[in-house]
């Protein structure tokens, strides 16, 4: 169950009571694609860093151990050994990803692997069996995500059959929910809102899945290939018809300026590769801006990543030392820094939550956003940056 606590203009301070434990909104979700996140971090580690969900990927655990595999061990909270939400997406953004790879028809999608080429099929209830055997604390509807450019003739068919996916998804999901042997019972379903950058069916598509009463609504089919000015507009349009008093996710999005925009503009939820991808190249997220470890400059730097960041990286280990971890190949600097990031990502949202409890989100988020263009200020105005010289060349 979804309460609302508190609004601020059109951003939302929640929270989303589960049966693994109360949700505080607006939320960042950790990306753990196969049940891990990349960059050799624990479910321990997690606790340690403000952790709230964990988002973990149909396809690729259907794939690998199997999701039979997973059912038998318990699902995924044993087989992680986590306490806390996860939730899962549906495999149907494979459906975009994977588009050399699948065919789409109206009982859902054949797939090849990725792995062997093996041939696979997945539809709604296929999607929902996999995900129910997982037991997530959230299930994602299958859907298609067409792409950001597609021509308007076909978003609208892909619209219309994501709607009759997610009624078939909802009626599985109530079925398997009611069945003796599933791993659990109180598993939550949440619909996606798709239709491109067109905003008569990105509008029409949520009225249509507001009335099955689901509980969340997830906006999908963003960050791929839109402006971030695209992006912010699709929200602005379509948020206001989902309902405000159950949760709103924005999927794969992004990063920590396009998660303060998502906030203002009503966004609940928050998923995105980039603290761990980043973190794994040396790219270290900082209240200042994002720096890139391996540069010289930080050879002999005795500093934390950031001063008075309490993340298990800057607590104890200096630039320098994790610079030299990045360029031996070391696998501690890779985990170090995915640490920090995971960390700045969850303490952004802890502090976005205390801002709007205290009416203050319009003040944090320009202080926050102004402060992380000091580094990227700090580049532009050097004598010698290549950056600086294509920058002046306009």
């Amino acid at each position: 169950m979804y309460h609302l606590l508190k609004t601020e203009g059109r951003a939302k301070r929640g929270e989303l009571v589960t049966v693994h434990g109360t949700i505080q909104t607006p939320v960042f979700m950790n990306v753990a694609t196969v049940a891990a996140i990349k960059g050799g971090v624990s479910t321990e580690d997690l606790e340690g860093i403000n952790n709230q969900v964990v988002l973990c990927n149909t396809y690729h655990l259907h794939l690998r151990p199997g999701d039979e595999t997973v059912y038998r061990m318990g699902g995924l909270h044993k087989f992680m050994s986590c306490n806390k939400p996860i939730l899962t997406d549906s495999g149907g953004f494979q459906v975009f990803s994977l588009s050399q790879n699948r065919r789409i028809r109206e009982e859902g999608v054949y797939f090849h692997s990725h792995i062997d080429g093996h041939k696979l099929f997945m539809g709604p209830e296929e999607s929902m069996r996999i995900q129910s055997h997982l037991g997530s604390t959230i299930a994602m509807a299958f859907d298609e995500c067409p792409s950001a450019r597609a021509d308007k003739e076909y978003v609208q068919h892909s619209v219309d059959r994501t709607t009759r996916w997610l009624e078939r998804c909802k009626r599985e999901m109530d079925r398997l929910n009611q069945l003796p042997y599933t791993v659990n019972p109180n598993q939550m379903l949440f619909g996606i809102n798709q239709g491109a950058i067109f905003d008569d069916i990105r509008i029409e598509h949520a009225k249509r899945i507001r009335e099955l009463n689901l509980d969340g609504y997830a906006v999908g089919g963003l960050a791929v290939g839109e402006s971030h000015e695209e992006m912010y507009h699709v929200l602005e349009q379509v948020v206001p018809y989902l309902p405000q008093d159950k949760p709103t996710y924005l999927m794969g999005v992004g990063t920590p300026q396009n998660i303060l925009e998502g906030v203002e503009r009503g966004i609940d939820f928050f998923d995105c590769v980039y603290p761990s991808r980043n973190g794994r190249h040396g790219h270290v997220y900082t209240n200042k801006g994002k720096m890139n470890l391996l540069n010289a400059r930080f050879e002999l730097d005795s500093r934390p990543i950031e001063e008075g960041c309490q993340c298990p990286a800057c607590r104890r280990y200096s630039r320098g030392y994790i610079r030299h971890l990045l360029k031996s190949g070391e696998m501690l600097g890779m985990r170090l820094c995915v640490l920090h990031n995971l960390y700045f990502y969850n303490t952004m949202m802890k502090e976005i939550r205390e801002a709007l409890d205290n009416g203050e989100f319009a003040s944090y988020k320009k202080k926050k956003l102004d402060g992380m263009l000091e580094y990227d200020n700090e580049i532009l105005s050097a004598p010698g940056s290549d950056i600086a010289k294509n920058w002046r060349k306009g």
